[in-house]
């Protein structure tokens, strides 16, 4: 199959998206039919495909949907000519999805999950007015750290209330969703210096400076010590975010190049599952946080014995409603009260 350009790879994106999101009418055996404009958010041929993908065939997809497996079958073969793509392998052991089909539903069950979440966030904002803020976790952003300071603030703003929205933490997730902060989710908690808040185009309030440190496998040799010396770094691969990320990896960068060139830096381009995961695998040495310490159960992070810190805050709109504002108020007032 050729590559596509970047203009057409674009187009491409947006029929993938369009077609999650957007209904067609599709009328199935058992009289049901899904129109535009009914209960759901996206295409219900997406659902369908999450169901067959789950059970591994037609026909255990179709009695859990209470349809024919033709009507199934009709859907599964829609969907894969509106993509112009394959997504599954029909074998005689049953269904296998192909790499096409594996990356289509990540996506999808995301998307979905996002929409179903919407819906319940609008039916609780009708009922409880504007005073919830709704904070984003994921694995590598967890709310845990601003949870020991909601005693505080709740002191200060005791009629708000919180709400804890998950998301998968992927390059396409961190710029949909701090891009566009205050319209599905209120704040994130996270690390970020300056170039992050011109990248991500948000804004972030400090509540403390979080030290670097190093997450090894429990198995490396490195797992029985409880504080590194950069020494100790010596002859290990040092995973680190690529130059431009943040201006206190970088500066971190060139004191390693400059003074420890005994420790080889790896450069990789997002903190997600995959690096937490290629760090046990590999034996490599990867720049964490202390709060990173349940991200992976298989991964110790150890404090370093050196000077390099980042911000830790929330991350939130350049222009929070009141109901925003008022909390990173409280918020800031907490830090200095502790």
């Amino acid at each position: 199959m050729r590559s596509r350009g970047v203009a057409e790879t674009t187009i491409y994106q947006c029929t993938v998206y369009n077609l999650i999101l957007n209904k067609f009418d599709i009328q199935c055996s058992n009289g049901y039919n899904y129109k535009k404009g009914g209960g759901t958010m996206y295409n219900p041929q997406i659902e369908t495909f999450i169901k067959v993908a789950d059970a591994g065939s037609f026909n255990k997809a179709a009695e859990e949907m209470y349809i024919t497996p033709t009507a199934v079958i009709k859907q599964i073969n829609l969907l894969e000519s509106s993509l112009d793509l394959v997504l599954f392998e029909r074998t005689h052991r049953g269904l296998i999805l192909t790499n096409a089909g594996k990356s289509l539903y990540q996506d999808a069950k995301y998307i979905i999950r996002y929409c179903k979440d919407s819906v319940v966030r609008a039916k609780n904002a009708m009922s409880e007015g504007e005073n919830i803020i709704r904070i984003g976790s994921s694995p590598i952003t967890p709310a845990q750290l601003l949870m020991r300071l909601w005693p505080k603030i709740q002191d200060k703003c005791p009629d708000i209330k919180f709400e804890i929205i998950p998301f998968e933490n992927t390059p396409e997730n961190a710029k949909e969703i701090l891009g566009n902060l205050g319209k599905n989710i209120d704040v994130v908690g996270g690390i970020f210096d300056d170039t992050m808040l011109h990248l991500r185009k948000c804004e972030g309030l400090e509540l403390s400076r979080e030290p670097f440190c190093c997450a090894v496998s429990i198995h490396h040799r490195l797992a029985q010590k409880d504080k590194l010396q950069i020494s100790d770094l010596y002859g290990e691969n040092l995973m680190l975010m690529h130059r431009g990320w943040s201006n206190y990896v970088d500066r971190l960068r060139d004191d390693i190049w400059q003074n420890h060139p005994q420790i080889n830096i790896v450069d990789f381009n997002f903190y997600d599952m995959s690096v937490f995961n290629k760090c046990e695998n590999s034996d490599d040495v990867l720049l964490a946080f202390k709060g990173w310490g349940n991200v992976h159960p298989l991964l110790k992070v150890i404090p370093v014995e050196w000077e390099y810190s980042i911000s830790y805050g929330l991350l939130h709109s350049p222009e929070p409603s009141k109901t925003v504002q008022r909390f990173l108020d409280a918020a800031r007032n907490a830090v200095k009260t502790k």
